[in-house]
């Protein structure tokens, strides 16, 4: 059974999400394991988002993010400032028509986590090249959708690791 803060440290979709609970569960408390079917279903809608992105598919954004998504995130410039970076479901649209331009991500990371899946709700975090994203996603028509996501860039050791797992390919 999964605790509802996951690993050791715990994870921050499942802390954002007690965030917003009017009484949170006790660190200990334990949720049912959830259907195997529904973890893979929430898989696939963040690789969706991410090989939408990789491959330049924005029908794949379209099928896996909610119209009305609220993405905001941190992006890192080599000097080691930090700019905000908020983003709309058009704009990620667009951005996944252009973002690869031409690149090769065949090998780029897409590391999918799924540490709580509900009946309505769900959360996921991805690595991926640009970065670490947390997503809250819900299950609409029978299909789940990302609705909420926080980023932020990788810092110099986050993106050292990702290099090492992806044989130190540099990856933007």
């Amino acid at each position: 059974m999964r605790t509802m803060m996951g690993r050791a440290g715990g994870h921050a979709c499942a802390a954002l999400l007690m965030s917003f609970s009017v009484t949170a569960l006790p660190a200990t408390a334990q949720l049912p394991e959830p259907d195997p079917e529904e973890v893979a279903a929430v898989e696939r809608a963040v690789l969706d988002y991410v090989e939408g992105i990789y491959e330049m598919r924005p029908e794949y954004i379209e099928r896996s993010v909610h119209p009305e998504l609220d993405k905001f995130g941190f992006a890192r410039s080599e000097a080691g400032t930090w700019s905000a970076s908020p983003m709309d479901f058009d704009e990620l649209v667009a951005l996944a028509r252009t973002w690869a331009g031409g690149r090769d991500y065949s090998s780029a990371p897409k590391v999918v986590e799924v540490p709580m899946v509900l009946d309505r709700i769900a959360t996921a975090e991805l690595v991926a090249s640009w970065g670490i994203d947390a997503f809250l996603l819900t299950k609409e028509d029978d299909r789940w959708k990302i609705r909420h996501a926080v980023w932020q860039s990788h810092t110099p050791e986050t993106m050292a690791t990702v290099r090492a797992a992806i044989g130190g390919s540099e990856r933007d």
